[in-house]
């Protein structure tokens, strides 16, 4: 039986849910080997939690520094392998399909999909040797839509329908997958995606604005009450680190009031779900 703490990597650990989630998991008794993309992130990690937390520079899409953050997860745990996986890393890319650059849907779908997909794949052998379990953290976005956010939802609903078949395919090895849904939260997120959205449009031709005007404001609106009374990211936290040590965790956690009857919306028949999301972005 080993004595080392077991150990649990988190993408996107410098902020919002992901730094959240290496508090909980500390606290818990856990081991974090943290994913970060910025040298003053991984210092402050180091500051504020000593040998508990394992700082690596981690982008996602670098198969490089997936490469080498492997290696050092691999030199961490040893023959204990890993007892769990919580891929947050994530971006959210606004703008009206229409005029959405073929380029930044793939930036999207390449963070919030391939890259999760990559660091999994990556890691499966040492989950396999901890007996691991493997956290994804969705959204509500992978069950309803909203304009301007189409690139966004549309990486949700393809991480949800990968990890129902990572949790098939992983099913003979015992290695559970969960999916955590939240609603709002307030993170960075809203904020970076805000300045993002904008920079994005300022690129794009005029007639966006006359075409999508009032739903591009909109968007903004929401962003904004997001960002202002969404839940806090402690919460959602709570819920990945008791997906990640509870026997036996459920499929997929809501997490969020908004996120509950957002779910509950979804179920609607397909017009009446559209007339209510349209009321909300004009």
């Amino acid at each position: 039986m080993t004595t080392s703490p077991r150990t649990v990597v988190v993408t996107g650990a410098s902020k919002g849910i992901g730094a959240a989630t290496v508090r909980q998991l500390v606290g818990r008794g856990r081991r974090v080997i943290a994913g970060v993309r910025r040298e003053q992130d991984a210092a402050a990690l180091k500051a504020g939690f000593g040998e508990r937390v394992v700082p690596v520079h981690l982008d996602v899409t670098d198969p490089d520094t997936v490469a080498a953050a492997v290696a050092t997860v691999r030199d961490t745990v040893g023959a204990d392998g890993l007892a769990g996986l919580v891929n947050n890393a994530g971006i959210a890319v606004a703008a009206p399909v229409e005029f959405l650059p073929p380029a930044e849907l793939r930036r999207q779908l390449d963070v919030n999909v391939v890259g999760q997909v990559a660091v999994t794949q990556a890691l499966l052998p040492l989950l396999r040797d901890g007996h691991g379990r493997i956290v994804n953290v969705g959204s509500i976005g992978d069950r309803i839509v909203s304009p301007m956010l189409g690139a966004y939802t549309a990486s949700k609903f393809a991480l949800a329908a990968l990890t129902d078949t990572l949790r098939l395919e992983l099913a003979p090895w015992g290695i559970g997958v969960v999916l955590v849904e939240p609603g709002a939260v307030a993170t960075p997120i809203w904020q970076t995606a805000t300045a993002s959205a904008d920079q994005l449009l300022a690129t794009l031709p005029p007639t966006v604005d006359k075409l999508y005007g009032a739903q591009i404001a909109a968007a903004h609106a929401s962003a904004r009450r997001n960002d202002a009374a969404g839940i806090p990211p402690e919460e959602v936290a709570k819920v990945i680190a008791h997906a990640l040590t509870t026997r036996r965790p459920r499929t997929r956690y809501l997490v969020g009031r908004d996120a509950r009857i957002a779910s509950a919306v979804a179920r609607l028949p397909p017009r009446v779900r559209d007339r209510l999301v349209l009321s909300q972005s004009r």
